[in-house]
């Protein structure tokens, strides 16, 4: 069975920057490879073509590609939380250095790409068979940024 892992195409030469930047981020994560180009190729002798990392265990690939293929927000990770501490721990280390924040647990990092920062309790308030409950969780979150665990838990008890 073939092993599915994210393959990440960085402007800029960024890859190598951006590997050692999510491996800083992220426990338990580390560079895995990283291959150069040879004399024969686009690039140049010595330069860095693609970075093998992981975060937390998954496996993940740097290009540095050609510029033209921005991120875009119709591909985004999500970071499953348990409390207030780790949301607030990656929602400060991705929106760092010219991330912006967005809507609903969404942010880009500095390199443009798409995150969601999500305390795994989201999920449950809003599958609440009480749809009164569920509703207001909703309502909330919506008008959120970074997630505020015990704001959603206030509007789920009404």
């Amino acid at each position: 069975m073939p092993k599915i892992s994210p393959f990440l195409w960085f402007e800029n030469k960024q890859a190598e920057e951006a590997a050692n930047y999510y491996t800083s981020v992220f426990p338990n994560s580390k560079i895995t490879d990283v291959l150069r180009w040879g004399a024969v190729g686009q690039g140049l002798e010595g330069d860095v073509l693609t970075v093998e990392f992981e975060l937390d265990g998954q496996p993940f690939t740097a290009l540095n590609g050609e510029p033209g293929h921005p991120f875009s927000d119709a591909v985004s990770f999500v970071v499953n939380c348990s409390d207030q501490a780790e949301v607030d721990h990656y929602w400060e280390k991705l929106t760092a250095d010219g991330g912006e924040q967005g809507p609903c647990g969404w942010l880009k990092d500095k390199f443009g790409v798409s995150w969601q920062v999500v305390p795994t309790v989201l999920t449950k308030l809003l599958a609440d068979p009480d749809p009164a409950r569920a509703g207001r969780a909703m309502e909330a979150m919506m008008k959120m940024t970074k997630i505020d665990i015990e704001e959603l838990e206030a509007a789920h008890r009404g």
